[in-house]
């Protein structure tokens, strides 16, 4: 067999267990009440947002295109398909490129759904995933990801995931959080959860991680090694600038703290990781839990943000930050399907304003869907979807 498509299976099972690792990483946050419904949300999203990939999202998101924004629906259920075939340029069959792609669309969903733990019905949670997924994941994946997609014909580089995943999923959970929880004033509370759990989930995470960044070059290359290293470099960096921030404004360090500070630098190098250098990782670490730990720490507060998770502070800002860094660090010495150099390496500000253009388009496109798709949920549902809806039923 290929290595490269044995390569693929195993960073696809990688990417598998990300899913778990999230659910067990924010159970460790939340009250008890809320952690079999974390854990449940979590899982179902196997089934759900993977039958739909199944169903419509992979042709929409990667066969045919419609105005750079969508792919066609003349292959639902993979009709038509040769999943035996060589996809594209990938070098793989498009059966290995599906399901590493569907773990993706199964992955980001998991991702937001903890800014509405408990807060909502499980129908609400159904319907909601599924309207998401075909009208906002699935054209960002074709945006960006697709070699048609008018951000990916723009020139915007996003390596393994921060628009489509990142971004997407942070925007996605503030907009939940602003529509379906009450405004509330934050006193610095001290996290009082559970340590081996969070500890256990930034494993997960951390190590399938690896499956999601360096998987993410679809062979075994030297951007497949340098994706390896600069995941770990800026995870590194990240956790070790959490500690010193921590230390600094909080005063003492804390396990939640490191482990939110690690992922905060995962997420931060997700988009660039295949484009920059160990020195790039390493700086987009570091500036990724700044930003990350000025937002969870000071700004949602002020904003009153009911984000218990931060979610948006991780996962939207550090992927903010990190898709903006791709314009000052990527470099063509690393990938040579960088056109122009970043700032820092000579291109000027061409890379740059692309990213820039790019976070913009996916902040707006996300806030406006998302929205958009909530008022007409909470219309069906009566607006009884929000905080006070707090039943643990799986009506």
């Amino acid at each position: 067999m290929n290595m490269n498509v044995v390569f693929m299976i195993l960073s696809t099972i990688l990417v598998w267990i990300m899913v778990p690792g999230i659910a067990i990483f924010y159970s460790g946050f939340v009250p008890r009440r809320d952690v079999t419904r974390i854990l449940f949300d979590s899982f179902l999203m196997f089934g759900l947002a993977g039958l739909l990939w199944i169903a419509i999202g992979f042709p929409i998101s990667f066969e045919g295109n419609n105005f750079g924004i969508i792919g066609n629906f003349k292959h639902l259920f993979l009709s038509g398909i040769d999943l035996s075939s060589t996809y594209g340029s990938t070098g793989l069959p498009t059966s290995v490129y599906l399901i590493f792609q569907m773990m993706f669309a199964i992955l980001t969903p998991a991702l937001f759904l903890g800014a509405v733990a408990s807060r909502v019905r499980i129908r609400f949670i159904i319907l909601f995933v599924t309207l998401w997924s075909i009208f906002i994941y699935y054209p960002m994946a074709h945006i960006v990801w697709s070699t048609n997609g008018f951000l990916a014909q723009l020139g915007v580089l996003d390596f393994a995931g921060g628009t489509v995943i990142h971004i997407n999923a942070g925007i996605t959970a503030m907009i939940l959080a602003i529509t379906l929880r009450d405004p509330y004033k934050y006193n610095n509370e001290q996290v009082n959860g559970n340590p081996l759990w969070i500890l256990m989930g930034t494993i997960l995470l951390w190590v399938g991680w690896y499956g999601f960044n360096a998987g993410s070059a679809l062979n075994i290359s030297a951007q497949t090694l340098n994706a390896f290293l600069t995941t770990t470099i800026a995870a590194c960096s990240a956790l070790m600038a959490w500690i010193a921030l921590e230390k600094i404004f909080k005063g003492k360090v804390t396990i939640s703290g490191i482990c939110t500070g690690s992922i905060c630098g995962l997420v931060g190098v997700t988009p660039g990781t295949g484009y920059v250098t160990i020195f790039g990782s390493f700086l987009i670490g570091i500036i990724s839990a700044i930003s990350s730990f000025y937002f969870m720490n000071y700004l949602k507060y002020k904003l009153h943000l009911n984000d218990y998770l931060d979610i948006f502070g991780c996962h939207g800002v550090s992927g903010i930050v990190g898709s903006i860094c791709v314009g000052l660090f990527a470099t063509k010495t690393v990938n040579h399907n960088v056109v122009t150099n970043g700032l820092f390496y000579g291109g000027g500000f061409k890379l740059l304003g692309v990213q820039v253009i790019g976070v913009i388009f996916t902040i707006i496109f996300v806030s406006i869907i998302s929205i958009i798709i909530i008022m007409g949920l909470k219309k069906l549902f009566k607006n009884q979807v929000g905080i006070k809806q707090l039943s643990l039923e799986l009506a």
